[in-house]
């Protein structure tokens, strides 16, 4: 189980980086379908990494659970809204869903001071930007 979500996707990043240097034809091909897959459509990619985390947490697959939480968080997920997609992944994947839900639910409260400072420090840049020709 995993107990530092920070820690763990720094090291998931290293790991597929590696990876990526050693089979780099697969790993540009899943970056491709993940970018095309969770693209703006006629589902939003905020509605779409919700829809990938409850798929994560049905198939308890740790490191989607930390990407995908982190990803949707930069997207603005609030917690209610992970909550209502971990209730509807339990639905799907039954009682060891229970256990990846509250992994899900312990790396979004990891996750999210981080989110809200980077977030923060792109609002103060924005409005820094926008006086700029005042």
């Amino acid at each position: 189980m995993v107990e530092n979500f920070q820690e763990f996707q720094a090291k998931l990043q290293r790991q597929m980086g590696q990876l990526g240097k050693e089979n780099p034809a697969i790993m540009k091909g899943i970056g491709q379908l993940h970018k095309a897959a969770l693209a703006e459509g006629v589902l939003s990619s905020r509605t779409k990494e919700l829809v990938a985390l409850g798929i994560a947490i049905a198939v308890r697959c740790e490191g989607c659970i930390s990407t995908h939480v982190r990803d949707a968080l930069k997207l603005g997920v609030t917690r209610a809204e992970l909550l209502e997609t971990i209730g509807v992944a339990v639905l799907m994947g039954g009682g060891p869903s229970v256990v990846y839900g509250s992994q899900a639910l312990d790396a979004f409260d990891q996750f999210a001071p981080a989110t809200e400072e980077s977030l923060g420090e792109g609002l103060v840049e924005q409005a820094e930007l926008s006086l700029e020709g005042v």
